[in-house]
């Protein structure tokens, strides 16, 4: 009998890591699909994701190979790829109207930037995400029972970020500082996904201008520098970069 009962224990056991496995599986899949449907309504660009997990028992996760390209009449194919995004969700928080992300972290970001008189490619970027979260029916929303998911993130980080100046062999590849973010969207009412998307583009974009305008005479030519540093100055002005 105890050993049936073993038997029987092992059964359930590899049946219930299995069910957990395939649950695990099915939501990764569904936010790839969730990326690759919606990023492209946001930025008006191509946008893919190489894979996605994440675990709605634990509300932990990772996204891997985001890719964004660049908007028309730019240079290179792509404007940004980020390394891998780890995020931590309030598990209950999955089951409402209102996600709770306790942690989201952009690992090895790689940002292409190029500037062309006052314009640059990450500005342009920029402006359609923002112009999706204002105009209402720009872009879908994530929905639940007919209603818009909000979301309320208590922490972002973003390190190891990388800003390629330019392209082709004179590209010159620049580190990028860290940046933090606390409490982007409140308790209440949260903000949708392209609000929270251009919240925090709108905060990156700055830095990126600003690594751009760090490169030094050694790298950069003293003209091209110049360019950079008025370009750089102009986008954080018009963002409200600080």
């Amino acid at each position: 009998m105890k050993k049936r009962l073993l038997w029987i224990g092992g059964i359930l056991a590899i049946v219930a890591i299995t069910a957990i496995a395939c649950v695990d599986l099915f939501v990764g899949s569904f936010v790839k699909r969730a990326v690759d449907g919606y990023g492209p309504a946001y930025t008006q660009t191509r946008v893919s994701l190489d894979g996605a997990q994440l675990s709605p028992f634990s509300g932990s996760g990772t996204l891997t190979g985001l890719y964004v390209g660049n908007p028309k009449g730019w240079s290179s194919d792509k404007a940004l790829t980020l390394g891998s995004v780890h995020i931590q969700i309030a598990p209950r928080s999955l089951l409402s109207n209102h996600v709770i992300i306790e942690e989201l972290t952009i690992d090895r970001p790689e940002f292409v930037y190029e500037t062309r008189l006052v314009a640059s490619n990450i500005g342009e970027l920029l402006k359609n995400i923002q112009k999706a979260s204002s105009s209402p029916g720009a872009a879908p929303q994530a929905s639940h029972d007919g209603q818009t998911i909000t979301f309320e993130v208590k922490h972002f980080h973003l390190t190891n970020g990388k800003v390629t100046v330019g392209v082709g062999p004179s590209a010159v590849t620049i580190p990028m500082g860290s940046i933090t973010l606390d409490n982007l969207g409140d308790q209440t009412r949260g903000v949708t996904s392209a609000q929270l998307a251009a919240a925090i583009f709108r905060s990156i974009t700055p830095k990126i201008a600003e690594a751009a305008a760090g490169a030094t005479a050694k790298f950069v030519p003293a003209a091209a520098l110049d360019t950079l540093k008025t370009a750089g100055g102009t986008i954080q002005s018009l963002f409200g970069g600080k």
